[in-house]
């Protein structure tokens, strides 16, 4: 009898029982006052298993909000090339993902988000930083500007994401990327580096 290779599945209790304290730590304490080994401790289980499940912290924060995808592979695409024109590819990144079949999962987190608190400090959290202080950062905003700076963006992106995919505002809802990017991006890139003045 040939053996199995490769990983073992885990046990599926154990591995929500970390998902369920993730949830927890960081919808009351953020991303970045969580430790993996506080998840562990209230999961009853070793860090060690933690990172064998889901690897890292950002990793762990995705499932735990069950995304549905990973924004750091995203953000390679948006944030290569000139400065300039971030805030045009942020907009056509955010509608190609939104518009996806992806993109139901983000609508059904957006729609959960507006209804529950718990979800909206989840949902802020994965904005400022998975998203937003990636970008900030890596465009340079100076600290005192960014919380600011990710904010309006956020308005713009959130708000486009209500009218297409909740609400279905017309023209909104059925326009062509291409000309919500024309009309949207100049603003987000104003938000990332312009005068706010």
């Amino acid at each position: 009898m040939a053996r199995r290779t490769g990983r073992r599945p885990g046990n599926p209790d154990t591995r929500e029982a970390i998902l369920d304290a993730a949830r927890t730590a960081f919808a009351e304490r953020g991303f970045d006052a969580t430790s993996i080994r506080s998840i562990a401790g209230t999961a009853g289980v070793d860090p060690a298993l933690v990172h064998h499940y889901f690897g890292g912290k950002d990793r762990l924060f995705l499932a735990a909000m069950d995304a549905p995808l990973d924004p750091g592979e995203l953000l390679p695409r948006m944030l290569g090339g000139d400065a300039d024109g971030v805030g045009e590819r942020l907009v056509r990144t955010f509608l190609e993902v939104w518009d996806s079949p992806a993109g139901a999962a983000a609508v059904a987190l957006l729609r959960s988000g507006m209804s529950n608190e718990w979800t909206a400090r989840l949902l802020r959290e994965f904005l400022v930083t998975q998203v937003l202080r990636r970008i900030l950062d890596h465009l340079g905003v100076a600290p005192a500007e960014r919380a600011l700076r990710g904010s309006l963006v956020a308005t713009q992106m959130i708000g486009l994401a209500m009218m297409r995919h909740v609400i279905r505002l017309e023209p909104v809802a059925s326009a062509p990327a291409e000309t919500l990017v024309a009309a949207i991006a100049p603003t987000v890139q104003r938000y990332l580096r312009g005068d706010l003045s």
